[in-house]
């Protein structure tokens, strides 16, 4: 009975139940770390970024996301034009440097519904992620695996999703002690190692909201950077 309960006592202090947690238990906890209150879900974000692009000049971004009351609005800049989408009443509108855009612009910046829906999803899903993993049609293995994320220790979870929404297998890495999203990777035919990894350096926090700061994208095949996109600050309303 003694040997019973050491060995209790030493579980609990090398975190042994990381290794028994299901993968709902530890997204609820990682909800838990980066948005406790669901101020994202109750509120309308605006986040601005930074993102550089090996092979192009940065963009300034400033996204305001409301998924919940169907608005959206997107603000692009570089140094040569600014781009500004925005949805409101059902019906996406478009600006270019501040004046409607020409039929030659509507085509070359794709100023259309179809491509402002994926730009919309993208911002939703990377940026209110773990929270975006509640959503349904998602596909969480209940299994978690430890493992090592590009030197770092790592709890994995594996995520797929319902076909309607996507074909995509995606693996999300969370830090054993605080339960914090730490990066992901995604393929879209695993065998034969496609898609992409995504790491994240820093937070950017307001109030109880803790949203990664800087994720920086590579390939899989030949670790390529594809760029990287830095979270410069994030107001909730």
């Amino acid at each position: 009975m003694f040997k019973f309960y050491l060995a209790l006592i030493v579980c609990s202090a090398m975190s042994c139940t990381n290794a028994q947690i299901t993968a709902h238990d530890l997204l609820a906890k990682s909800i838990d770390y980066h948005d406790p209150k669901g101020l994202l879900e109750q509120g309308e974000a605006t986040l601005q970024f930074i993102e550089e692009r090996p092979n192009g000049p940065d963009r300034h971004t400033t996204a305001v996301l409301n998924p919940w009351a169907e608005k959206f609005q997107l603000i692009s800049g570089s140094a040569d034009r600014e781009i500004t989408t925005t949805l409101s009443d059902g019906q996406y509108s478009y600006l270019v440097n501040g004046a409607s855009p020409t039929a030659e612009q509507v085509k070359t910046y794709r100023l259309n519904p179809s491509r402002s829906d994926f730009m919309r999803t993208y911002y939703h899903y990377l940026w209110y992620m773990p929270m975006k993993l509640d959503d349904p049609g998602t596909i969480i293995d209940p299994q978690v695996s430890k493992t090592d994320f590009f030197g770092r220790e790592a709890l994995q979870i594996r995520v797929t999703y319902d076909p309607a929404i996507g074909k995509d297998i995606w693996y999300f890495y969370f830090d054993p002690k605080t339960s914090a999203l730490i990066g992901y990777r995604f393929y879209h035919d695993e065998a034969a190692n496609d898609g992409e990894y995504i790491l994240f350096e820093g937070e950017a926090i307001y109030q109880s909201v803790r949203i990664p700061k800087r994720r920086t994208w590579y390939t899989h095949k030949d670790d390529r950077l594809l760029g990287t996109d830095i979270l410069d600050q994030i107001t909730v309303k």
